[in-house]
C-alpha cells in the first residue's frame, strides 16, 4: 500500500505529517488519509514524494522493492 510507504520513509526520516505536507504542498490531513489507506495521492503528489524522499514512483506504489 502506497501509505505504507509514506509512512515508513517519513518515519525513517523523523519528519512530522505536518512538515512532509508543507515540503510538498498539501496538509497534514491528506498526509494521514494516505498513510491510514482512506485515499490514494495522484500522480502528481506522487512525483513530489517521490522527489522528496529520493525514491522512484515505482517504490512508492510497491513495483519495486528498493
Amino acid at each position: 500500500m502506497v501509505g505504507d510507504r509514506i509512512r515508513l520513509l517519513r518515519n525513517e526520516r523523523n519528519i512530522s505529517q505536518d512538515a512532509l505536507a508543507k515540503s510538498i504542498t498539501s496538509n497534514q490531513k491528506q498526509v494521514s488519509k494516505w498513510e491510514r489507506g482512506q485515499i490514494e495521492p495522484n500522480i502528481d503528489m506522487l512525483k513530489k514524494l517521490a522527489d522528496y524522499f529520493g525514491v522512484s514512483v515505482d517504490y512508492l506504489i510497491e513495483r519495486v522493492d528498493y
